[in-house]
């Protein structure tokens, strides 16, 4: 395990419009607003067609292949995130969701591309931290240094 320490600095309330991709929309925020480090937490609803990553094919194989689900019809959703700057300095967001409609749920990755459904809620509480993300040369995932 690796660690480090951060502070809590701004908090940000934000509310996305019908249409807008969750991490785009995150990003470019936290790029314009020059917020390198954050917790998100989202609350709100999934348009028809969102995209989430829900797992690596093969468990240990290389190169990982991931498996995406597309959400048929609006979904209620929440989900809890982290955004750090990758090795180029642009702010990324990590945000795994569960999205759920009548009996069912499922829980996945936002990146592929989750779109607003009328509501979408975002606190971020910005941290002064010295984490980042690099690109792991094995998997091809931005992976967490804490220091």
């Amino acid at each position: 395990m690796d660690y480090s320490q951060a502070t809590l600095e701004r908090i940000f309330i934000l509310r996305l419009y019908s249409g807008e991709v969750v991490h785009e929309t995150l990003e470019a925020f936290a790029e314009k607003n020059n917020i390198k480090s954050a917790i998100c937490l989202f609350l709100g609803g999934a348009e028809d067609e969102s995209k989430l990553v829900v797992g690596p094919k093969e468990g240990n194989a290389l190169p990982i292949e991931p498996m995406t689900t597309i959400l048929k019809g609006v979904h209620e959703g929440c989900g809890v995130g982290t955004i750090f700057c990758n090795s180029e300095g642009k702010p990324k967001l990590h945000m795994h969701g569960s999205f759920g409609r009548n009996n069912n749920t499922i829980t996945g990755c936002m990146r592929a591309g989750v779109k607003i459904w009328s509501i979408g809620e975002i606190i971020m509480l910005e941290l002064s931290s010295s984490a980042k993300r690099e690109k792991d040369p094995k998997t091809g995932f931005e992976l967490l240094k804490t220091q």
